[in-house]
């Protein structure tokens, strides 16, 4: 779905509202839609100001993640959050790893935030499988799906996961939940040395 639609119907508004404002026709916001003329770059900032949302998701075609974005976005403006305190997490996506993460003071800000992590990681795990057409791991990546279905809350299974993320430098050194985490990371690791691995 093109962005202005998206916008249009998370914020309510007509196209007749969207056209009366910018002082064009009702059509004109069609052909945007449909995507038989693009959005002149005159309204883009107009569009930016009235909605609160950056140029360039008017004009592109939607993914999952930016949608939900965008609701994360209006539901700010809907309910004013207040940032009661910040939380360190890693994120896949930052280049140390660590960022600090806003905890608000409504919990719907919360879940959503929750809701595009969890979209992350479902994005993330798909193309990992996608990598390749015919993938050699595929009984590993079913073997994963199982133990995140079975035994998702299992310490022992977090421990060993963020001790192969070590393993092989996909968390930085200063990512550790711990004395303990650190202690399993080198009885694992020494495992793996002495088997060669």
């Amino acid at each position: 779905m093109v962005g202005i639609e998206y916008i249009l119907s998370l914020y309510n508004m007509q196209y007749i509202t969207l056209a009366d404002r910018l002082g064009i026709k009702k059509q004109n916001i069609n052909m945007w839609i449909k995507g038989k003329q693009k959005i002149p770059k005159k309204y883009l900032p107009i569009l930016e100001e009235m909605f609160g949302v950056k140029q360039e998701y008017f004009v592109k075609e939607l993914n999952e993640i930016e949608k939900l974005e965008l609701q994360k976005e209006k539901l700010k403006k809907d309910l004013n959050p207040v940032i009661e305190c910040y939380e360190k997490q890693f994120l896949m996506d930052e280049v140390n790893g660590l960022v600090d993460v806003p905890i608000y003071d409504k919990e719907e800000i919360n879940k959503m935030e929750r809701t595009i992590e969890k979209a992350k990681v479902i994005s993330k795990f798909k193309d990992a499988m996608d990598i390749v057409e015919d993938n050699p791991y595929i009984d590993t990546y079913k073997l994963m799906a199982e133990l995140m279905e079975k035994a998702q809350h299992e310490p022992l299974v977090h421990k060993t996961l963020q001790s192969l993320a070590h393993y092989f430098n996909i968390l930085p050194d200063n990512v550790s939940t711990g004395l303990d985490q650190d202690d399993f990371e080198e009885e694992i690791l020494e495992v793996f040395e002495n088997n060669n691995y």
